[in-house]
């Protein structure tokens, strides 16, 4: 199998780091961590009702949706994150009690008697509704994966591809780079890692000391990075077809794939020309 992967220096796989903050009735692009919707009851002010239902967005980490989870419950902070113990999670054996992954991103109503573990136990319900299904199960079976790591690799498409049309060439991607042992080299999982969403990644963040440093691990990381929605997962188990090693979102709607190394350090270097020009600088 090729073995051959260029410096880890000069490759970087994805300039996307950008991530939607969803407020209310309005999206705004930054890099900082979101908290997702909380909708109120018609004709009542934060301050004096719990909100209706609480928003779930894709590819949000575990420690976001317990933030979210004690605002709309207007619990101290940390109060969920406690809660796991008596939640009785029914979580597959391979995540070893942690949820990452399978807090479903969907709209969740929020009850008078509604509590944090009740609330996790939903979502976790959800999510196993969702990918153990056959579609996904049988999927994640016919490319010689469990659905454990089909959920972590769609966490990663989730966090990676820019639109919903390069899903499945993120994906393969992935399947293409573990099938020739090369690491993964994902910027993803360095963000995740250091509990950040950043657009650009240093040479000094990809020599972090972690599991999810899929710089300097080969393999998949050790958990999903994140709740991946439904069309993430039907990526992670019916990737497009392709050759493809690298990518790189050259400009909004314009992400290039491609097998051929010198090819890709040409795009990154005109993504950085291109990031010049609106003033933001990425190494490459």
């Amino acid at each position: 199998m090729e073995k051959n992967t260029p410096p880890r220096s000069t490759i970087r796989l994805t300039r996307r780091g950008r991530i939607a903050l969803v407020a209310t009735g309005a999206v705004v692009v930054g890099t900082a961590v979101a908290v997702p919707l909380l909708t109120l009851r018609p004709g009542t002010e934060e301050k004096r009702s719990r909100p209706a239902t609480l928003t779930v967005p894709e590819g949000r980490r575990a420690s976001q949706v317990y933030a979210a989870v004690d605002k709309a419950l207007a619990l101290p902070a940390g109060s969920t994150r406690k809660s796991l113990d008596k939640a009785a999670l029914k979580l597959p054996n391979e995540a070893e009690g942690n949820p990452e992954g399978y807090l479903f991103p969907a709209t969740y109503p929020l009850q008078a008697k509604t509590t944090p573990d009740k609330l996790l136990a939903l979502m976790v319900d959800t999510a196993n509704a969702k990918f153990n299904g056959a579609p996904i199960a049988a999927g994640a079976q016919r490319n010689a994966m469990n659905v454990y790591q089909a959920v972590t690799i769609a966490s990663i498409v989730q966090a990676e591809a820019v639109t919903g049309a390069d899903m499945g060439k993120v994906a393969r991607v992935v399947f293409n780079r573990l099938e020739r042992g090369m690491p993964l080299q994902m910027d993803s999982t360095i963000n995740y890692a250091l509990n950040r969403s950043a657009l650009r990644t240093s040479e000094s963040d990809t020599r972090i000391e972690s599991p999810y440093n899929s710089y300097q691990r080969m393999g998949l990381p050790p958990t999903p990075i994140g709740s991946p929605g439904e069309e993430a997962m039907r990526a992670a188990v019916n990737p497009t077809a392709g050759d493809w090693l690298y990518f790189v979102t050259v400009r909004p709607g314009d992400t290039r794939f491609t097998a051929d190394y010198r090819q890709h350090q040409r795009n990154v270097a005109e993504f950085n020309a291109q990031s010049k020009k609106s003033g933001t600088r990425a190494a490459g």
